[in-house]
């Protein structure tokens, strides 16, 4: 059933909206891929934080243009799905990266982050960057490190006397 104007201007609205806030996407060819793993896809994405969408490609053209992904626009072609990492620029890569261990139907054409397009090759390097809750975490070991160490460091020099005074007692004690 073809798209009238309208609804094929709402289409290009939505998923230019959706791009322009998003912090990377992903691109993957889906053909073989039954309707109930579409559906399971698509699940998974919503409780990742990614919007996934399957779009024509002129349609996908004109809604990256103007925005950082507009680099992906000469390499789209074939049936694709699009998904948008909403939270974090790795949670689109590892949603993908995970379904497309179980089904093999699923293939990654194109990775884009930052206004650069790469291989598929750099969707397990994506996937493996922190969500920001992990680099929260990071991020505080790593100030908090110095002030434990200072911590540790002044509370030596007390417990190194307490420990020469002992042994001064426990020698006296010995030659008495």
């Amino acid at each position: 059933m073809a798209l009238s104007l309208e609804e094929k201007k709402a289409i290009v609205a939505e998923v230019s909206e959706i791009a322009a806030n998003a912090h990377s996407v992903v691109a993957a060819e889906y053909l073989g891929l039954a309707a109930v793993d579409m559906t399971d896809l698509h699940a998974r994405a919503r409780a990742g934080g990614v919007y996934l969408r399957v779009v024509k490609n002129t349609l996908a053209k004109r809604a990256l243009e103007g925005t950082e992904f507009e680099c992906m626009s000469s390499a789209l072609g074939g049936p694709l799905v699009l998904a948008f990492s909403q939270e974090d620029p790795g949670a689109a890569a590892r949603v993908v990266k995970d379904f497309a261990k179980e089904h093999d139907k699923l293939v990654v054409k194109l990775v884009s982050v930052g206004g650069q397009l790469l291989g598929p090759g750099d969707l397990e390097r994506l996937a493996s960057l922190p969500t920001k809750e992990q680099a929260i975490s990071l991020l505080m070991a790593v100030m908090q490190a110095p002030v434990t160490k200072l911590a540790r460091t002044l509370n030596e020099v007390p417990g190194k006397m307490v420990r020469t005074v002992a042994a001064v007692r426990d020698q006296k004690q010995a030659s008495a």
